[in-house]
């Protein structure tokens, strides 16, 4: 069969209508824009309203999860089951033992993961949510300690908590003042608040931070030494200060690392010989080839490193030096691994 031939309303279909039938009004660039400011001002408003808030029921909730000697367990129904899923994946990246439970799944067995050990971080704006409210004393009669987020002191979920944090707002940023808008970036900021606040009693720094961050390149900045990607062994390009320039150059180009470390009898690093050597050597006086030694032209006590040091601590030297291959030492400038930049960028260091 042939199909029929395209209209202009197939290309170009008309914009959808409301479910309603009610035409959408019209706005100007300058009213949307408009809007998003009022938005923003009223959900930043909420936030520093919080800030006023605070009180020494915060610190007392910081004290209870820093004893936790469970795990944190974060709840919420609804959009703020997705903050409190935020927040437990910001405690958990951040030093406290943290993870979600959905109120839904919870009253169908996923309770069995609460234990008396835990700490049970409930959000509610209302603090009335039927889901949470119905697994709420069950957690309690296992011997969980309960925190809640409302915007509701007076709420049942707060009457129910070992401590009470107030995470609501004033107004929210819809102009129905129903949908959870400001609330929820109120409850947000208030699990940030707590995540750092505990990051920084545990002590927590940025190598623990990597190591929650395996995969991504903080890890890798913060994890990788020296010596996870140096060359060494037979990799390595070496001479003996009395080595022929020439016989060093196939050295160089064998190895092809750029450059030759330059050995005393007892292994120890007495200079380094580069590209950028090698275009200093032509550009002056024209050497005697035949009999110059290496040693003649090195570069007397390079700049090194230890292997266990960071490899972002390479990167600063060569980087701020300006130059393109770093040798690796002992404490006793015996030489034991070479790193070029292209390791660096290959390791995705830089």
């Amino acid at each position: 069969m042939t199909p029929e031939p395209r209209t202009a309303a197939d290309t170009h279909p008309a914009p959808v209508q409301p479910a309603s039938g009610r035409q959408t009004p019209l706005q100007s660039d300058a009213a949307l824009i408009d809007r998003a400011r009022q938005v923003l001002t009223i959900e930043a408003d909420a936030v520093l309203h919080l800030r006023e808030t605070l009180d020494d029921g915060f610190a007392r909730a910081c004290r209870l999860m820093l004893a936790c000697t469970g795990r944190v367990i974060v709840s919420g129904m609804g959009k703020s089951g997705h903050i409190a899923r935020k927040i437990a994946a910001t405690l958990a990246s951040t030093g406290t033992p943290a993870f979600f439970v959905h109120p839904g799944e919870a009253s169908h067995g996923d309770l069995g993961m609460v234990t008396a050990q835990d700490v049970f971080v409930a959000l509610s704006n209302s603090g009335s949510t039927e889901e949470l409210m119905t697994i709420v004393p069950l957690v309690k009669r296992v011997g969980a300690a309960l925190i809640a987020l409302t915007g509701n002191p007076e709420s049942p979920l707060a009457q129910y908590a070992d401590i009470h944090l107030y995470a609501g707002a004033q107004q929210e940023a819809c102009p129905l003042n129903l949908a959870p808008t400001a609330s929820t970036t109120a409850a947000l900021a208030l699990g940030d608040a707590l995540a750092v606040a505990l990051l920084e009693a545990r002590g927590f720094g940025s190598e623990d931070f990597a190591r929650s961050h395996p995969g991504g390149a903080l890890g890798r900045r913060l994890l990788t030494h020296v010596g996870d990607i140096m060359r060494q062994g037979d990799d390595l390009p070496t001479c003996h200060p009395d080595t022929l320039f020439t016989d060093a150059l196939l050295e160089i180009s064998h190895k092809r690392m750029g450059m030759v470390a330059v050995l005393d009898d007892e292994g120890r690093v007495a200079g380094i010989f580069t590209d950028g050597d090698l275009r200093r050597v032509f550009a002056g006086q024209s050497p005697d080839l035949k009999h110059l030694t290496i040693g003649a032209v090195m570069t007397a006590n390079p700049i090194t490193i230890e292997a266990g040091a960071l490899a972002v601590e390479a990167v600063r030297i060569m980087e701020s030096r300006r130059i393109t291959q770093i040798l690796v030492t002992d404490s006793q400038r015996h030489l034991v691994g070479a790193l070029h930049f292209h390791d660096l960028l290959a390791a995705k260091i830089v």
